[in-house]
């Protein structure tokens, strides 16, 4: 049993493809808990989502009325849980007032999932990340510049006066994952660890030269047969051609503005070190605290909206 002091306000839950997290939180905004899974919205059906939740809040739901549950990321999918529409740039990065009220079978869920953000032209599309940056512009409300947001799809964000003025998405992460895993690349790529200078140099090769790309991929293959090219040199090599190709494609984002690297460490780092080769000095925040920020948000705007 949960103590009744430790029982939460409210539920903040980020929830991706192929995990979620999911924090109870108490009425001014502190942590009590956290809950880590892997049912992501890629490994359920739609009448799933509810008894998901109510498992792993089986010890937190109140005995009367209702707990709040605001939601962010692919639970609004078109595939998810119930459908988030998009709001479209330039605009402020879309709130409570935009989100969407979830029909639940269990009347002690009160559950709302906050909208992405699309782009008609050049069209993109993002969910989860514009909550990450409602959580920043709740601490830097006058940043005029670009946030980057890596991982699997990385987002170049351009915001100016409090809105999401465009973005472009690149599939780098992506990328990466189907060439060390499944690729002939994975022959000669270690499963973990980074070498700064194969990584660096690799770096400065893309970004000068795009193009040639796709043939010195192969010649990671090449030199793991002929010269075995130790596998931790090759995955930052690797890391490296694709980062260098994806600066080179974002430059007119980077270049001459004020760059935020949103991510824990690992890969957040890496893009780090790849701009400090173009001689931009990025900030790091982390990604986590600023999605917590944005569902804060969202949940004092909910409350302000009650009163």
């Amino acid at each position: 049993m949960t103590d009744a002091r430790m029982r939460p306000d409210w539920i903040a839950v980020d929830w991706g493809t192929s995990h979620l997290r999911l924090w109870r939180m108490d009425r001014a905004g502190a942590v009590l808990g956290r809950i880590d899974s892997d049912r992501g919205m890629g490994t359920l059906r739609r009448e799933e989502f509810e008894p998901v939740l109510l498992d792993l809040l089986r010890d937190a739901l109140p005995g009367t009325g209702c707990l709040d549950v605001l939601c962010c990321g692919m639970a609004g999918s078109r595939q998810g849980w119930a459908e988030a529409r998009y709001a479209a740039v330039p605009c402020a990065p879309p709130g409570i007032r935009q989100a969407t009220r979830v029909a639940t079978q269990s009347e002690r869920l009160s559950v709302r999932i906050l909208p992405g953000l699309r782009q008609n032209a050049p069209a993109d599309v993002m969910r989860g990340e514009e909550t990450q940056i409602a959580g920043f512009l709740r601490t830097e409300p006058d940043f005029d510049g670009v946030i980057c947001l890596p991982g699997t799809h990385c987002k170049w964000v351009h915001v100016s006066a409090g809105e999401v003025v465009s973005f472009r998405t690149f599939m780098t992460g992506e990328m990466f994952a189907l060439l060390a895993d499944r690729s002939v690349l994975r022959h000669g790529i270690a499963s973990a660890g980074m070498d700064e200078g194969p990584f660096s140099d690799a770096v400065a090769c893309t970004v000068s030269q795009p193009e040639v790309l796709a043939r010195d991929l192969f010649t990671l293959r090449a030199e793991a047969l002929l010269h075995g090219l130790d596998p931790v040199a090759a995955r930052s090599r690797l890391s490296g051609l694709l980062i260098g190709a994806e600066l080179a494609g974002a430059r007119p984002y980077w270049l001459g503005r004020d760059i935020v690297v949103m991510g824990e460490s690992g890969i957040a780092g890496a893009y780090r070190t790849a701009l400090d080769l173009q001689g931009v000095r990025a900030r790091q925040v982390g990604a986590e605290e600023m999605t917590l920020s944005g569902l804060r948000a969202a949940y004092e705007d909910l409350k302000e909206g009650e009163r």
